[in-house]
């Protein structure tokens, strides 16, 4: 099996290859954080979450970097609205994205850079394009001169010339500071600080950095000169990810990243996002009123490098395929004592199967494609608990449905799908045998008498504190505690 990825740089499907055998240096543009991560940030951090945990089960070695952009002039901005500083507000937000990312089930990446705290590095980087003379300075920002570099728009498609005659003047009424630059298209390394702005001391006088150095600095300094996968947003390619390439490129001499991937982005009801439309939804709103795992496996049934239309509909069948993995994951938690399993839990999954997930997934990380298995081994369990419950027995042996339990399982994991028991807690436990047998035999005796409301009250008094009722034929009624 030979995993294969759409390399965005060469808008081809191809083998991947790690600069170093069985070790990936992976990373993702993260989020400026002035504000509450939207839905499509969320579409964003699951999909390489995914894809870095997919790796791992491949058996890579993957070392996961994703920044925090802290220096910028939305973040300021809502500093000065709200009276405070842009450490507060990048600080609130941090913690914010940290919030709801662990309610999604992203897990945490390896690393966290800040600009901030990549300011040396920045610098570093821009006085040596300076030297290079692939950048220059002006009244105290420092420009990119994007003639400079012969490769510019390799990654968009994008050639500077068609940029030109497509801007048509339009740029020289936009840019303020177009007066400065040798070129229009030419974009900031540095730029010089405004009355009463935070700033930071440079060669070229106070200022802060420009967006695009940040990324290049970063994944330097957390990976080195040449990384095996840069990821982000497919809203990144142009003009981010272009000026990524065209400085670390440039400094270096070498290729930023082998592979360049990108995930599609995400529409409301077939529009694009955004707060003008009145579509805007921030991810912990939605995650007030969804379950993360729906809202996972709903973003996993497209492909990554698809758009993805949120809507009702959507979701709603999100939700009934939720319920089915979710039942076939509980599987050992409902009937594992049945089947001897508290003293010998599962521990082996089926190789096959296995090599069916990864033949699918192995192209282009297609897990809409890897679905499918999860849910037939879902479906399978489904049925053999409703076998065991109703007759009490199973086709399959016990070893056998440990192996597809397990399997499903290590799958779900893979794709961070999680399935928790319902609290019952206080329930099943703080019913002793005697009380629950007591209460069974009143609904019998409720059911001859033919009480079929008070019957029905009980069995769903028993079921609210854990306890699941199976009427068997002969008016017998066999128990057992979920937990």
């Amino acid at each position: 099996m030979t995993l294969t990825v759409f390399n965005s740089l060469t808008r081809r499907q191809e083998p991947f290859i790690p600069i170093e055998s069985g070790k990936i240096g992976m990373y993702c543009c993260g989020v400026t954080v002035y504000d509450y991560c939207h839905l499509g940030h969320g579409r964003t951090c699951l999909v390489w979450d995914v894809v870095r945990r997919y790796l791992e089960w491949r058996g890579y070695q993957v070392h996961y970097v994703q920044n925090f952009t802290d220096i910028d002039d939305k973040i300021l901005k809502r500093a000065q609205d709200e009276g405070t500083t842009m450490e507060e507000i990048a600080e609130r937000f941090i913690q914010a994205y940290f919030d709801d990312m662990e309610r999604l089930g992203v897990k945490k990446a390896d690393a966290y850079p800040r600009v901030t705290h990549a300011l040396d590095g920045i610098k570093r980087l821009v006085s040596q394009l300076e030297n290079q003379g692939y950048a220059y300075a002006a009244n105290g920002d420092v420009y990119y001169a994007v003639h400079q570099f012969p490769d510019y728009g390799k990654l968009s498609g994008r050639k500077l010339e068609d940029l030109k005659a497509g801007a048509s003047g339009r740029v020289e009424e936009t840019d303020p500071d177009i007066h400065k630059k040798y070129d229009p298209f030419d974009f900031a390394l540095w730029k010089a600080a405004k009355p009463e702005e935070p700033s930071f001391s440079s060669p070229w006088g106070e200022g802060r950095p420009g967006w695009h150095i940040e990324c290049s600095a970063m994944v330097k300094q957390e990976l080195g000169e040449t990384i095996d996968i840069h990821a982000g947003g497919g809203d990144l390619m142009f003009p981010h990810h272009e000026n990524e390439i065209a400085q670390s490129e440039a400094a270096t001499g070498k290729p930023l990243a082998r592979y360049w991937l990108h995930n599609g982005m995400v529409k409301v009801e077939g529009e694009k996002m955004s707060k003008s439309l009145g579509n805007f939804i921030t991810l912990r709103d939605l995650l007030d009123r969804v379950d993360p795992m729906v809202l996972r496996l709903f973003m996993l049934q497209t492909h990554y490098r698809k758009p993805l239309d949120f809507t009702d509909e959507g979701l709603a069948g999100a939700r009934n395929g939720w319920n089915t993995l979710r039942e076939g994951l509980l599987f050992k938690t409902h009937y594992g004592k049945q089947l001897g399993w508290d003293h010998n839990p599962p521990q082996k999954s089926d190789e096959q199967i296995q090599k069916r997930f990864a033949e699918v997934v192995d192209d282009d990380f297609n897990f809409a494609g890897g679905l499918p298995i999860l849910f037939e081994l879902a479906k399978e369990l489904r049925r053999e608990g409703n076998l065991l419950l109703h007759q009490g027995t199973t086709e399959a042996s016990a070893k056998e449905l440990a192996v597809k339990w397990h399997t499903l399982a290590e799958l779900a994991d893979v794709l961070g799908l999680e399935a928790k028991a319902e609290e019952t807690t206080s329930s099943a436990s703080s019913l002793s045998d005697e009380e629950i047998e007591t209460l069974v035999q009143q609904r019998t005796q409720a059911r001859k008498a033919k009480n079929f409301a008070q019957a029905d009250q009980i069995r769903d008094q028993l079921k609210a504190k854990g306890v699941i009722l199976i009427d068997q034929p002969g008016g017998e009624t066999r128990w057992y505690r979920e937990q």
